[in-house]
């Protein structure tokens, strides 16, 4: 399989796919395909589906597959962003956001993922529950706004306001650190916590959270006063 990103802020991947080969995505994340791609939709098994389910996917996932010959599938990102293409590995799963995974290749599995600390669950910005992506292939995500890798020695840390990771290698972890000093905390605009990621691993910060992004235009729109 080969492929082209195109766009600027508002990306397409394009899947040059041969006969036989498949790409995986959930439903409502195809923009665009040649005829001869067929469509199955599945489940995946019960466990499976009910990982996808708590990380903030679909239940069913659909698998395209080009039929007689060579086929053309674009992905395009739902939000203004970036679509980076990670390569999996049986030896180094990835954490992600909710909601980031795209489109894959068979043989990549999505699956849920528990913070293990509840207070990086609770205060993180990330909440208890990212998505694992594992298994081996390709894998395409969804990144708010744009993308800056990281590799973290073992032990070094990166102070991340909350919302801003995106991709995490398995090996790293996750905590939160309180922001000191009252007016800080009351005039500062940083909040309360700001996540703190440990290596050994890769990361990926995105630089336009959704929830950042909903919040700022929440401020234009006005509210209703019950006239």
């Amino acid at each position: 399989m080969k492929y082209e990103i195109q766009g600027d802020n508002l990306p397409v991947v394009i899947c040059n796919l041969e006969a036989g080969e498949s790409m995986v995505t959930e439903g409502g994340s195809m923009s665009w395909m040649s005829p001869n791609m067929k469509m199955e939709t599945s489940g995946g098994g019960f466990g499976k589906a009910l990982g996808r389910l708590f990380s903030g996917e679909s239940i069913f996932q659909n698998v395209y597959t080009a039929q007689g010959g060579p086929g053309v599938i674009a992905f395009a990102s739902k939000f203004p962003g970036t679509i980076k293409a990670v390569e999996i590995t049986p030896d180094k799963p990835i954490v992600v956001q909710k909601s980031a995974f795209l489109a894959a290749t068979r043989g990549v599995d999505v699956s849920v993922f528990f913070q293990k600390k509840m207070r990086a669950g609770f205060f993180g910005g990330e909440g208890f529950i990212m998505q694992k992506i594992s298994g081996r292939g390709l894998v395409f995500l969804e990144i708010d706004g744009s993308a800056v890798d990281y590799e973290l020695q073992r032990g070094q840390e990166i102070v991340v306001a909350s919302g801003n990771l995106a991709i995490m290698d398995e090996t790293c972890s996750m905590d939160v650190q309180a922001i000191s000093g009252v007016k800080n905390v009351l005039f500062g605009g940083e909040g309360f916590f700001n996540t703190v990621i440990r290596g050994p691993g890769r990361i990926t910060l995105q630089t336009m959270p959704l929830s950042a992004f909903a919040e700022m235009i929440a401020r234009f729109i006005p509210s209703s006063n019950g006239d």
